[in-house]
């Protein structure tokens, strides 16, 4: 029963994970109009797949680090008490976020989740000195990373597209029948069907989707705006594959942890990282939907080359960090990266960022009380 438990706490708190996080690697995509919603579903459902597929081969030590050794004294750390009430705490977090379109953080679920434990086996038993160095500094300390790195590398990239020639472009929409260019010659009166030259000035009859920022130009023969696209398309691919590689060793740790406790054993690694694959993958298709507006339409404006910098950005940081065992919060760094953005073009939604950042603020407390009542319950009740 112990072992139903355990399993079906970790296959909910993988779905809330894949529910609330899936979309943030392909965020820019959508908000930038690059991609439609289905297609940003499915490029971030196979590349976060396959990220989680090779999640052990690349991030062993972050499934240690939430399997509580170190945390909480040696004979606790593995139980199926801990291990249940830390995966059901943290499921709960994240998903009472994602029901309100607010993007969290597992880890930060997660690590309030075991303090929470730690709590109710003793103030004294918790190893702050861990959770400060490999928990809580790291978690601060991503979205400022993220935010200066955008503010420093969107400028640059700027200076570098005006000096290769590649100039903005940006339409006019009028009403709201199908889209459709008409090209206007210049000094003559007659309008001509579409078809003309790229150099011509066109008037785009669309929707509000229709009417985004463009580039216009060439860099090394290659149209600029093509190259962006697909650039920006790979960079999403590169997030939702290192969230994978980021996230899926920290929900599995629940299982992997119970080799020595004797809840399911230390073998079967593969199905239990297939488990949680699968769970996020199935939330993140069923449940995105309110996350996704929330960070691509609500934080700020974004062009293709804007969500281009912000992904790159957030995927060299949640692989540099997966690689050292840091568990950073790709929440965190990816929506830093978004501010950064909205800050330099002038959109910032701070009503928006606000409320972003007390879901990030509540999240660890909440995580920490609804563990340490679990535990509680579990354990002494």
């Amino acid at each position: 029963m112990t072992t139903l438990i355990l399993i079906g706490a970790v296959f909910f708190l993988a779905w809330s994970n894949g529910a609330n996080d899936n979309f943030k690697g392909v965020a820019t995509l959508y908000g930038s109009r690059t991609l439609t919603f289905r297609q940003s579903i499915w490029l971030t459902t196979g590349a976060t797949f396959a990220g989680s597929l090779l999640s052990l081969l690349l991030a062993s030590a972050l499934a240690k680090a939430f399997s509580g050794k170190g945390l909480v004294p040696p004979e606790i750390a593995g139980t199926s008490e801990l291990l249940i009430s830390v995966g059901l705490a943290a499921a709960l977090t994240v998903m009472l976020a994602t029901v309100i379109g607010m993007p969290t953080s597992t880890t930060h679920a997660l690590t309030g989740a075991l303090l929470g434990v730690a709590m109710v086996i003793g103030v004294d038993s918790a190893n702050y000195a861990k959770l400060w160095d490999k928990f809580f500094l790291p978690l601060l300390v991503s979205p400022i990373l993220a935010l200066g790195a955008a503010l420093l590398f969107y400028p640059l990239l700027t200076r570098t597209r005006k000096k290769l020639g590649v100039a903005r472009q940006t339409c006019l929409c009028v009403g709201t029948s199908p889209r459709e260019f008409v090209p206007i010659a210049s000094g003559r009166a007659d309008i001509s069907a579409a078809g003309a030259s790229t150099s011509s000035l066109e008037i785009a009859i669309g929707t509000d989707a229709d009417c985004v920022e463009r580039y216009d130009g060439k860099v090394v023969g290659i149209n600029a705006q093509q190259a962006v696209d697909v650039f920006h398309t790979f960079s999403g691919a590169a997030v939702c594959f290192a969230r994978g590689v980021n996230d899926t060793p920290k929900i599995a740790a629940l299982l992997l942890a119970t080799g020595g406790a004797g809840v399911i054993g230390g073998r079967g690694v593969t199905w239990k990282l297939g488990l949680v694959a699968l769970a996020m993958a199935v939330g993140g298709w069923l449940q995105a939907r309110k996350v996704a507006e929330t960070m691509s339409n609500r934080i700020t404006d974004l062009n293709t080359g804007q969500g281009l910098t912000g992904n790159l950005i957030t995927a060299a940081l949640v692989l540099g960090a997966s690689r050292f065992g840091v568990p950073v919060s790709t929440t965190h760094v990816s929506c830093g990266s978004i501010f950064g953005i909205g800050v330099s073009n002038g959109t910032a939604r701070w009503k928006t960022i606000g409320y972003i950042v007390l879901t990030w603020l509540t999240t660890l407390p909440l995580g920490a009380a609804i563990g340490a009542l679990l535990y509680w319950s579990m354990t002494y009740g």
